[in-house]
């Protein structure tokens, strides 16, 4: 699984024209779901992502988690995550898991991030979206469950 997080001051994603999510302070987060990833993966990235002290306290050290800002969630599948570009000039998905799999572990991720956060909002699972952020810094993470996975071995 892996996770690009964006602190943002504002953000929203439009599909077919409607706005079917938006936020104010917290983390854009797109989301890419591997083949091999599983609910721990996602439960370990979940509580990573939440605890990550990245927001300013008052006296503007970077201090402050997700929780302790009231801040809100967008979560976005994205697939791409994943794209091989190591031959030739397009992209190769193999790494990716499948639709299936991949939608069980986006909705398991939300809910999970709905017990934690008070406003999680989300895209829509495979549709062609329009995201728009404004990303406060710019700070951005990314967190991969795999580097995690090798770490515990």
């Amino acid at each position: 699984m892996k996770l690009v997080i964006q602190r943002v001051s504002r953000a929203s994603v439009t599909v077919r024209g409607s706005v079917i999510g938006q936020i104010g302070q917290g983390y854009l987060v797109l989301v890419g779901v591997g083949r091999e990833d599983t609910k721990e993966d996602a439960d370990r990235l979940v509580r990573k992502m939440i605890g990550l002290r990245i927001f300013s306290d008052e006296n503007g050290k970077i201090n402050k988690s997700l929780k302790d800002v009231d801040g809100q969630l967008l979560l976005i599948s994205q697939f791409t995550l994943y794209a091989d570009c190591r031959h030739g000039n397009r992209p190769g998905f193999t790494d990716a898991g499948d639709p299936e799999k991949a939608k069980e572990l986006y909705e398991y991720m939300i809910d999970s991030c709905r017990r934690e956060i008070p406003v999680v909002e989300q895209g829509e699972f495979g549709a062609d979206m329009k995201v728009e952020l404004v990303n406060d810094g710019p700070f951005t993470i990314l967190l991969d469950s795999e580097i995690y996975r090798e770490k515990k071995k």
